[in-house]
């Protein structure tokens, strides 16, 4: 499909408190709901505005129902949309402060310049 998708997904849900705790829980079912529900609606337009078209490839939807975003970074997601929304499902998790922070850094560091394209 696009990055566009990957990030509308990024974006929407990382907006929504229950929709971040939902993704933390089952994120197979919370990508197969917004890809379904979701992916086209026309953000900022009248509810029943809606594209056809849209869906995730094999690999978007994989990525996206196992939080891999060093998956999610090598197909072109953007690193701030990824980073802010994982944060707020994970650095719970971790002891010390930017806990997870160091973990999307050291599970990232692999990659060199130039970095994959995050353009949409």
């Amino acid at each position: 499909m696009s990055v566009y998708l990957i990030d509308k997904f990024l974006f929407t849900v990382d907006r929504d408190p229950e929709l971040v705790e939902r993704y933390r829980e089952d994120p197979v079912g919370t990508v197969a709901w917004w890809e379904a529900e979701e992916a086209n609606r026309i953000l900022a337009c009248h509810g029943d505005e809606r594209s056809t078209w849209l869906a995730f490839t094999d690999a978007e939807r994989q990525a996206l129902a196992t939080h891999d975003y060093p998956a999610l970074f090598g197909l072109g997601a953007h690193p701030f949309l990824t980073l802010t929304l994982f944060i707020a499902m994970f650095e719970r998790d971790h002891a010390e402060p930017l806990g997870f922070q160091l973990e999307y850094a050291q599970r990232l560091a692999h990659y060199s310049m130039p970095y994959p394209d995050i353009s949409t």
